[in-house]
């Protein structure tokens, strides 16, 4: 293929991914290429606000977007949802039909799935979504003390610091209208500490965050299913006055059931270059499956998404001018980590490093707090 034909380059998913991607390729190629982004929502939720939405310090509005940004730069957006994809056919099939395209950008995300687990979804909270987390808000501003229990259902799940987050911002939260002292907040987890991804320097400088709040720490259990008023975690019943767990997560049906999926369901890909079994075909994000040299998965992160929508965005923008240089993903990430009481801390490193990540960790501060409101304001501004 080569720069005189008009390509069409489809992306599927508008989330942080898709939004990059989209962008930098018509930006690349301009009016070689025809980009068109189809994602089923008409508006974006910058997903990192939620968990200040949760306690207060957000409202709806001010954190989500539409995409008509992106229709101004020259972006076909279709509001559809992906039905199918066929790689021989190199065509998407959508509720409002098919969609043919000579590249794919796969980046449809991770799908929410309470209802694996009994009463998850009856009896729990969780800040994932905008709709759970305006929920999870009222809960909390109706909430006159007590037990809370934070929990994470299952491996894996979007954003790794986020459930360690949402417990420290419930505790300050609590701290602020007085209920601390007769209140109890306890986290559990599958996990053998936070972040173990990112190695055990960086699981016990959370872990120790927590304790520092009083937190109680619950590692290696399984939240088995939920009820009125308890919790079923690692054949115990755990009592609660209010629940927020993490629901499991799961690869998108359509992409389950493509022919690009492993046998767990997410996308292999190669990835320096994110490229799928199709030649043809990328994909990037949460939908993704990224083995780490410590035998671990790549972080389900939007900081992910986004680097790996540059490197991308260049590589397709090379094939179509007959370029075979590739970019390759370096595996680099930064987090930030709320704290509550307007503090943050950060964690970055090279996720790629062998034999495991090399993963710094900044304790929490004001200063980290702030760069991550920057942040906020950035991307809602830059990007939407």
């Amino acid at each position: 293929m080569t720069g005189t034909q008009v390509q069409r380059i489809v992306v599927l998913g508008g989330g942080i991914g898709g939004q990059v991607a989209a962008t930098r390729l018509k930006q690349k190629l301009g009016a070689g290429a025809r980009v068109v982004m189809v994602e089923r929502s008409a508006t974006f939720t910058f997903a990192p606000s939620l968990l200040w939405l949760m306690v207060g310090k957000r409202q709806g509005r001010s954190i989500t977007r539409d995409y008509s940004a992106l229709s101004r730069r020259g972006v076909e957006v279709v509001q559809a949802t992906v039905a199918g994809v066929d790689t021989a056919a190199a065509e998407v099939e959508t509720d409002t039909g098919a969609i043919g395209y000579d590249y794919l950008v796969v980046a449809l995300g991770a799908a929410l799935d309470p209802g694996r687990i009994p009463g998850l979804a009856e009896h729990t909270f969780h800040p994932y979504d905008l709709a759970s987390a305006e929920r999870l808000r009222t809960a909390l501003s109706e909430f006159r003390g007590g037990r809370v229990v934070v929990a994470i259902a299952s491996l894996p799940y979007k954003c790794p610091a986020a459930p360690y987050e949402t417990a420290m911002l419930i505790d300050s939260y609590l701290r602020d209208r007085g209920l601390r002292a007769t209140s109890h907040v306890d986290m559990y987890t599958p996990e053998p500490l936070p972040l173990p991804v990112a190695g055990p320097y960086a699981g016990h400088s959370v872990a120790a965050e927590l304790a520092a709040r009083s937190i109680a720490f619950h590692p290696r259990v399984q939240v088995d299913g939920a009820e009125p008023g308890a919790l079923r975690i690692g054949g115990e019943q755990v009592a609660y006055d209010l629940a927020v767990v993490i629901p499991p997560h799961r690869p998108p049906e359509v992409v389950a059931t493509s022919g690009l999926a492993g046998p767990n369901g997410w996308i292999p890909v190669d990835r320096s270059t994110l490229r799928a079994r199709a030649s043809n075909v990328y994909a990037i994000g949460d939908n993704t499956a990224i083995p780490l040299e410590n035998g671990m998965l790549l972080p389900k992160a939007g900081v992910f998404a986004h680097g790996e929508a540059e490197v991308v965005a260049e590589n397709i923008a090379r094939r179509v001018r007959a370029d075979l240089r590739e970019d390759a993903f370096d595996g680099h990430g930064t987090c930030f980590l709320e704290a509550g009481g307007g503090t943050a801390g950060l964690a970055r490193g090279d996720f790629f490093a062998s034999p495991v990540p090399r993963v710094a960790m900044h304790r929490p501060g004001r200063a980290w707090h702030a760069a991550k409101i920057g942040f906020e304001q950035y991307w809602l501004r830059r990007w939407l």
